[in-house]
């Protein structure tokens, strides 16, 4: 069965291959740490409930992509955050999954 992690390196492969000239970003934030470097990070701007990655975009949008396992459920604090994103224009996916996730870019980089 595929980790989250799997899934989300199959997808920014999929994405470095088929579309090269995007900047993609992973953000790091589900890891543990210690209590004194969560305040450190905190402190530079690392915020709970970000999505996983980032796709800066040609037109200046970007999309955040969410990665969870197909049973995977979003926390309260990543509803509020996507909710954040969309309300300033952001698009945000939540991807079930890699194949979810590439489905769901790829019908938006066909409109």
């Amino acid at each position: 069965m595929a980790t989250e992690h799997d899934d989300q390196k199959a997808v920014v492969s999929w994405l470095r291959k088929f579309y090269p000239h995007l900047v993609i970003a992973a953000i790091p934030n589900g890891e543990q740490r210690s209590k004194t470097t969560g305040v450190k990070l905190k402190a530079e701007g690392v915020l709970a409930g970000i999505p996983d990655l980032i796709i800066a975009m040609p037109n200046g949008g970007s999309i955040w992509v969410e990665m969870k396992t197909k049973s995977g459920k979003l926390s309260t604090v990543q509803k509020e955050v996507h909710s954040r994103l969309e309300y300033l224009g952001h698009t945000v996916i939540i991807g079930y999954g890699a194949n979810d996730a590439i489905k769901q870019l790829a019908d938006i980089f066909k409109l």
